[in-house]
Order: C-alpha cells, then sequence, then structure tokens
C-alpha cells in the first residue's frame, strides 16, 4: 500500500527522533506493566533477563534497568538477589474489572465504550502533556513504526500507545479504565491487525492515523486530538467490521 502522503519532514515522520534514552526506558517500562496487568507475568512470576529482555526490545542493558529501577520503586516488581525480578504478589483489594469478551457484539460494544473516554483522554493529554509523558507515547509510536515496515502488527505497542496517551492526560481515571479494558480491547485489536496484513496492506494507514493523535498531543492541539483519537477508533472498528455493525437492540 502507498503511503500516504503527508506534508512533513523525514524527521517528523520517524518518532524515534524523540527517543532518547529516558524515554526508551519509558517504552521498556509500559510495555512490561501492560504485559503485567493484563497476566502475561502473574504474581511472583520471575521476569525474562536483563539480557533477554534487552534484545527483545532492541535496547541496551543500562535502558533495561532503568525501566525495572521504577518497577521496583512503584512496587510493581521485586528483585531477588542472584534469582532475577519477580512479579510482586498484589493485594486482595477489589480492581475494576469488566464482564470478558464473549461475542462479536462484545468487541462492537468495546469499541463503543473506548469512543467514550479515549477521544476526551487525548484532549486532556493535549493540555497536560508533558516532557516524560511525550517520550513514552513516542515509544510506543517507534515500536509501531517498526513493525510497520516490517510488514507486521504488534498488539503490545498498540495497546502501549493508547495507554500512554490516556496516562498523558494526568486523569488517573482514564488510564485505569484501559488497563481493566486491556484484554476486551486486545481481542479487538489482534484481529484488527490480522485484517490489516496481505496483499494490500492498511498498516501504513493506521500507523498515520497514530501518528496523527501523537503529532496533535505533542503540539498541544487539544481538539485536533480529540478529532483524530475519535476518527482512529471508529476508523479501526469500521475496518473490522467491514462497515457492517450490529444492532445491539436486539
Amino acid at each position: 500500500m502507498e503511503a500516504v502522503a503527508r506534508d512533513m519532514s523525514d524527521d517528523e515522520a520517524r518518532p524515534s527522533s524523540l527517543a532518547r534514552p529516558s524515554s526508551l526506558a519509558d517504552g521498556v517500562y509500559q510495555s512490561l506493566v501492560t504485559e503485567i496487568a493484563s497476566g502475561t507475568y502473574a504474581e511472583n512470576q520471575k521476569l525474562p533477563s536483563e539480557n533477554d529482555l534487552a534484545g527483545r526490545f532492541k535496547v541496551s542493558r543500562p535502558i533495561v534497568r532503568a525501566a525495572l529501577e521504577r518497577l521496583r520503586r512503584e512496587n510493581v516488581i521485586v528483585s531477588r538477589q542472584g534469582a532475577g525480578s519477580f512479579v510482586r504478589a498484589r493485594g486482595k483489594a477489589p480492581a475494576l474489572g469488566f464482564a470478558p469478551v464473549e461475542s462479536i457484539a462484545d468487541i462492537q460494544r468495546c469499541y463503543e465504550f473506548r469512543l467514550t473516554i479515549e477521544p476526551d483522554a487525548a484532549f486532556y493529554a493535549a493540555l497536560r502533556r508533558n516532557e516524560a509523558a511525550i517520550g513514552r507515547i513516542a515509544s510506543a509510536l517507534d515500536l509501531l513504526n517498526a513493525a510497520t515496515r516490517q510488514q507486521q502488527h504488534r498488539d503490545d505497542a498498540d495497546f502501549a500507545f493508547h495507554l500512554a496517551i490516556a496516562e498523558a492526560s494526568n486523569n488517573h481515571y482514564y488510564a485505569a479504565s484501559m488497563q481493566a479494558l486491556q484484554a476486551h480491547i486486545a481481542v479487538g485489536m489482534k484481529i484488527h491487525g490480522l485484517a490489516l496484513l496481505g496483499p494490500n496492506s492498511g498498516l501504513q494507514g493506521v500507523f498515520d492515523e497514530h501518528h496523527a493523535i501523537f503529532a496533535a498531543v505533542r503540539d498541544g492541539d487539544p481538539n485536533t486530538a480529540r478529532v483524530q483519537m475519535q476518527r482512529h477508533i471508529c476508523s479501526s472498528r469500521d475496518r473490522l467490521f467491514e462497515c457492517r455493525l450490529l444492532d445491539l437492540s436486539l
């Protein structure tokens, strides 16, 4: 698929130009937080070694160590001398949660609900973002860019991007809602990602949608950020359902 023409320089097209070591560490941190929250790494489970994580994220070991140190400071993981890093057991306090996805209709409902929170989260992210928040969003966008160039779709990077936008709003209700929805959103993202592959790949167009959201947040343009997020989620939903939405009144 031809890359969508955009009026910007090569540097603007590559979010990697914004990815300093601190933002790379933030990207590793955010990916690990997402995986721990979603259960990819369970309580008391050992995380991969620093070498393995560095290879996976294509960063240096000091970057990985910085991300792990942040996880330790926030009591997400605990280090055991000579054994490695482990996911800390959480308390029994009730957490926000939603019923599992059981049907195609539930995927449509998830998109519907996302449209009520994510555009506004993007609006406030553009108003309140700071350098660290922009770095986290850019790091996730870098991963999406690399996957797009390889004609792949990375669900983890996609979710990390949307979660980083929610966190940039500096309103923890948005981020908590996204984390609670992670497993539900992942179902739609996985099916959507598969639909993008093939000879008429739509991956570049989807990356462009993410970049437009990033640019609006980075540039402090809240109204455009809201519109671009809404447009992206609607487009994702319509691609998945081929513009034939279900009648949820039945």
